[in-house]
């Protein structure tokens, strides 16, 4: 599958200067919600993340994202994994309003139960890690992270978590003080 023409095509993968939400800079960006409205590109990346779970060897309880990108993506797993996991669920993580995510109370999470994180793109791992350890707090344990797209060059906050990711796409990223002038000259877009 070529992740990125399926962002090109829908429209979202764009070039400029960005203000990530990590507080970097960046000339690219992929707007994964631009992507995600789409059903069948949706199916076809949550088929594939679905499979890389199960060739990995891992059977988990749930699929679970951070609010808001990670729920369409934490359901099109679970949905995609169902024919081998008949009673796979998908959950999400939201904000807690502290700075960290909770498990709404709707959702049961079992000490001893397994489960995937997911996440459209990872660039620093801070989001997902947050919905990981608020799941791991109901003594549930993180099998994996199944990501579409991997933009990190270190295994930063996630090392030691698994990985399973559809693309590995690098470019670079600056701190607000190592902004080069040839990125600096174009217009900011905050993301």
């Amino acid at each position: 599958m070529d992740v990125l023409s399926l962002y090109r095509q829908a429209g979202a993968f764009h070039e400029g200067h960005f203000l990530l939400a990590s507080g970097r800079h960046s000339p690219m960006f992929l707007q994964s919600t631009t992507l995600l409205q789409h059903p069948a590109q949706m199916q076809q990346i949550g088929a594939a993340l679905a499979q890389k779970v199960l060739d990995a060897g891992y059977t988990p309880d749930f699929v679970i994202g951070p609010a808001m990108g990670g729920v369409v993506l934490a359901y099109e797993v679970a949905r995609n994994l169902t024919h081998a996991l008949p009673e796979i669920r998908a959950i999400f993580a939201e904000k807690d309003g502290q700075g960290g995510m909770k498990i709404r109370e709707a959702f049961t999470v079992q000490p001893g139960q397994t489960f995937i994180a997911v996440e459209d793109v990872l660039t620093t791992g801070g989001s997902v890690l947050k919905a990981v350890r608020a799941t791991e707090q109901h003594g549930a344990t993180c099998l994996a992270v199944a990501i579409i797209i991997d933009r990190r060059r270190d295994a930063g906050p996630l090392q030691g978590i698994p990985l399973l990711s559809l693309e590995q796409l690098y470019f670079d990223t600056y701190a607000p003080d190592e902004v080069p002038e040839w990125l600096a000259a174009r217009e900011l877009q905050e993301i």
